[in-house]
């Protein structure tokens, strides 16, 4: 099946409404069973031209073509940035709330302020949620304490299937992808007997079958139902401390 280029119509339409700049966002990681969670801003604004040939949802592309494209990438936007949170912050916070984490890593980055986000999806995961006076999210002062989220814009504009049709959404799969892909090859010499450098940390079944043989590592998401380890075959029951990873 032929996809579409992706296009900048959805964030040109946003900046001719009065947004200055847009940073256009999309996770990659928040699936796995190990490693971080990874979050790529890409900023545009009205003078960046069309993208590079070749761009689409990481997803749709192969290893090859992520790494061909990225120096491109690189050169294309305004700025761009990626952040991460690692295992023991999802483990202490969550995974929503790591991806903020990520995505306020990530802002805090950028050389410049922006104004206005396009995300990828449904769900605004960005914008800090409304605390409630008398039952405050116990999450709230460690996500606080773990990033600067005055880094994050305030206005929020989600679109369902962004990263193939928003070609900065698109830009931001494919670097966010290209960097924790490297940080999962990496942590195979620390860890290896999960198949990492494959698979990612994803659930594939070399991953799954190095858990049963291994169990879990420091780089697993240990709060998760991790497959082949049950609690009561002496699993942790999850990272409590407060972490800055």
């Amino acid at each position: 099946m032929t996809h579409p280029a992706p296009t900048l119509r959805v964030a040109r339409s946003l900046l001719r409404a009065g947004m200055g700049t847009v940073g256009c966002v999309d996770e990659v990681g928040r699936g796995a069973l190990a490693g971080p969670v990874s979050v790529g801003v890409v900023v545009v604004d009205l003078d960046v031209r069309s993208a590079p040939r070749g761009l689409r949802d990481s997803k749709l592309l192969s290893a090859g073509q992520r790494a061909a494209l990225v120096p491109r990438l690189l050169r294309w936007p305004v700025a761009s940035a990626i952040g991460h949170a690692g295992p023991e912050v999802i483990d202490q916070v969550g995974i929503i709330a790591a991806l903020r984490v990520a995505a306020a890593r990530a802002f805090a980055e950028l050389p410049l302020a922006v104004e206005g986000v396009l995300l990828d999806g449904n769900h605004d995961w960005i914008s800090t949620p409304d605390v409630d006076a008398l039952f405050p999210d116990p999450r709230a002062e460690a996500v606080a304490r773990l990033a600067d989220l005055s880094a994050l814009p305030e206005r929020v504009v989600t679109r369902i299937g962004g990263d193939r049709v928003c070609a900065g959404v698109a830009a931001a799969s494919v670097l966010a992808k290209q960097a924790r892909d490297a940080i999962m090859v990496e942590a195979v010499g620390q860890f290896p007997g999960y198949g990492w450098a494959a698979n990612k940390g994803y659930a594939a079944p070399e991953h799954v079958a190095g858990l049963r043989e291994l169990g879990p590592c420091d780089w697993h998401r240990l709060s998760w139902s991790l497959p082949g380890c049950e609690l009561d075959e002496g699993r942790p029951a999850g990272r409590l401390s407060t972490v800055s990873s």
